[in-house]
């Protein structure tokens, strides 16, 4: 069974999260108020997922997100938010969290974006994500990941990704199968420390591989 901590300062919020995830076989292990209390939470009972909101007091869930994902390998962050296109959740996006939902979110949707992130792929809304990204990237080419530890298929790749593209519209676009897509995905975030496609669509703008305006 996935195991999730719900952090968000309204309680109502994580009461209503709550009896979702719990009706679609999913088990809520912890609830936090503030991003202390996530952290507390997370190395007390070591969740597959977070739900994380970023707004909250003692601490915020940016600095949650990083300290969480800083310690653990195998726990996924997933943003909460009010809104769509906001600095903080490009930050988290950055620091390693596996995408982010609206507060709105359908309950279907919100139970499919918490298994989604288990199986360690990005819950990413290619439109809304290649948007945040181009409004809140800074080009870093001096970046210590250093891009010439890929090969040109992996770079054309990680480039196609950057896009905002799913594995099987990079197949496409590549004429590759699903499965070498899949391959090539995982040896990039191999060589350059990425823990998933979040933060590899944030490296393919901040490293000048992708410009603002690129892709679909």
């Amino acid at each position: 069974m996935t195991r999730v901590v719900i952090a968000d300062d309204q309680a109502l919020v994580r009461t209503g999260f709550r009896m979702i995830l719990n009706a679609r076989g999913i088990e809520v292990v912890g609830e936090a108020a503030d991003g202390a209390e996530a952290v507390a939470a997370v190395r007390r009972s070591n969740p597959d997922v977070v739900l994380m909101d970023i707004r909250m007091p003692t601490m915020d869930g940016l600095e949650a997100t990083r300290r969480i994902l800083a310690t653990s390998t195998t726990c996924r962050v997933l943003i909460l938010t009010t809104f769509d296109l906001d600095r903080y959740v490009y930050a988290a996006l950055a620091a390693g969290a596996s995408g982010f939902l609206l507060k709105d979110v359908t309950p279907e949707h919100l139970a499919a974006a918490v298994h989604l992130v288990t199986t360690g792929d990005a819950l990413l809304a290619p439109s809304i994500t290649r948007r945040l990204v181009e409004r809140f990237a800074t080009p870093q080419p001096t970046l210590h990941r250093d891009l010439s530890t890929l090969t040109p298929r992996e770079l054309e790749v990680l480039t196609v990704m950057g896009q905002g593209l799913s594995n099987a519209e990079i197949a496409t676009a590549l004429t590759l199968s699903e499965a070498t897509v899949k391959t090539h995905a995982a040896r990039i975030f191999a060589k350059l420390n990425l823990r998933d496609r979040s933060q590899a669509v944030v490296l393919a703008y901040e490293t000048g591989l992708i410009t603002p305006g690129e892709g679909r």
